[in-house]
């Protein structure tokens, strides 16, 4: 049985999909890169989010598996891992957006307001996979 046969327990796509983000950790993993710029493990375990080391690391071997995130070891230093978001990762972008926003009317208002300002979810979108790619390595 190939690894996505063991993380997808039937064929439906929404099922399918919270099999792979729907954990208490995985959205945050992504958040954390795409808004935190976060990529190695003491950054992801260092947040004020306090993911256990035992879940972090699962999680971030699910996220490269799955390819939603890509591991590479920089040449300056052989021990460190840097995480990337793929083009896959990046599309969860939306959701993470929606997250906040329901967030922020129905729980805990967003501190960054400027994103509020922007009406067109696209552009929001636009503007945080722009902010993202800039301030990440080229691969």
């Amino acid at each position: 049985m190939s690894l996505l046969g063991k993380i997808f327990r039937c064929d439906c796509p929404v099922t399918s999909a919270l099999d792979i983000v729907g954990d208490k950790w995985t959205l945050v993993v992504i958040k954390l890169m795409l808004l935190e710029q976060k990529k190695t493990f003491k950054e992801f375990s260092e947040s004020d989010e306090s993911i256990a080391p035992s879940i972090l690391s699962n999680r971030l071997k699910t996220l490269e598996k799955t390819g939603f995130i890509l591991k590479v070891k920089p040449q300056d230093n052989q021990k460190t891992n840097h995480y990337f978001l793929t083009e896959k990762g990046l599309s969860l972008t939306p959701i993470v957006i929606e997250l906040a926003l329901w967030s922020h009317h129905n729980i805990k208002p967003i501190d960054d307001l400027e994103l509020l300002k922007v009406k067109n979810k696209q552009k929001v979108h636009q503007i945080l996979v722009e902010r993202y790619q800039s301030k990440t390595v080229t691969l």
